[in-house]
């Protein structure tokens, strides 16, 4: 039970991560779907620049920054020219399954070797405490971000005069903008941010978890972590549930092929997103959504209004 313990607060890293970057952009009122894509080029360019450099830091630096990339340009289309959130990111989706895939035939024709991780260890005297020695101390500095920036972001929507603007964008934007407060900066600030905090998550799955890169590595984690921000109820706390819940059911996936247990490997396949399907139909209706999500704000309209 410890060993299982210890791997789903392993496995819940990059999707509390991603999902605490989600939570500040829909609380800004912006949905980003593209958080898959985000992640899914945060960890080939956290293994393509960990393998050339040796250097894990290199990797993570890389990670953030194709993800941010991918961000300015969510950012550009859904924010500033007001296309719609939905096609705008399954678009981004596409281009980075179809970019990381030439780009990883193009920079590793012959295959690549393991690149070089960030390092697992955990606090050398209280690792060995008996059942949170190994389930907390014992965890090493993705998961301990991880938890750090579930607590910095809590503190910043509840404590802080910038968290309150956040939110009163994404609750009213046209009340927001009459009280002066810029929309569109806002909203490209929380989406930049998302998608800094997905490409951190996608260096998790090349740097901690494998140390390699395979196309569409990611396997919809992206979207699982949209499902952590509505099973979470748009709270951090909530966020850090879900994504506990989450890493529980993928550790249980993995223990029960490692016990030999008698089911086609398809259904170990999807059984994560089959306990996702099941989350969905349970939050549906739970908790409040921010009042202006998903919905484009025009200045203009307001003006002439």
């Amino acid at each position: 039970m410890d060993a299982l313990l210890e791997a789903a607060v392993r496995l819940a890293a990059p999707l509390l991560l991603a999902a605490l970057g989600e939570l500040v952009v829909e609380r800004a009122g912006v949905v980003n779907v593209g958080v898959e894509g985000m992640m899914l080029v945060g960890a080939f360019a956290a293994f393509a620049a960990a393998s050339a450099s040796g250097s894990p830091a290199l990797g993570v630096a890389a990670a953030v920054g194709a993800a941010l990339l991918l961000g300015a340009l969510f950012a550009g289309f859904a924010v500033l020219a007001r296309a719609d959130q939905i096609v705008v990111g399954t678009a981004l989706n596409l281009l980075a399954l179809g970019a990381t895939g030439l780009g990883l035939r193009a920079a590793f024709p012959d295959g690549a070797s393991a690149a070089p991780g960030v390092s697992d260890g955990g606090l050398p005297v209280l690792g060995e405490l008996p059942l949170l020695g190994p389930l907390l101390f014992g965890q090493g500095l993705y998961v301990w971000t991880a938890l750090a920036l579930c607590a910095a972001v809590a503190l910043f929507l509840a404590r802080t005069r910038a968290g309150l603007v956040l939110r009163a964008v994404g609750e009213a934007a046209r009340a927001a903008d009459a009280e002066g407060v810029p929309v569109a900066a806002v909203r490209c600030g929380a989406v930049l941010f998302g998608a800094a905090l997905a490409g951190l998550a996608g260096s998790v799955l090349t740097l901690s978890q494998s140390h390699v890169f395979t196309e569409g590595m990611t396997a919809g984690r992206g979207f699982i972590a949209l499902t952590v921000v509505i099973f979470g109820r748009w709270r951090p706390l909530g966020l850090l549930g879900a994504a506990l819940f989450f890493g529980l059911a993928s550790a249980l996936q993995f223990r029960l092929q490692a016990r030999g247990v008698a089911l086609p490997y398809p259904v170990f396949l999807m059984f994560p997103y089959a306990i996702t399907l099941a989350v969905l139909a349970f939050a549906a209706g739970g908790g409040r959504a921010p009042g202006d999500l998903g919905r484009p704000y025009a200045r203009e309209a307001r003006e002439g209004g």
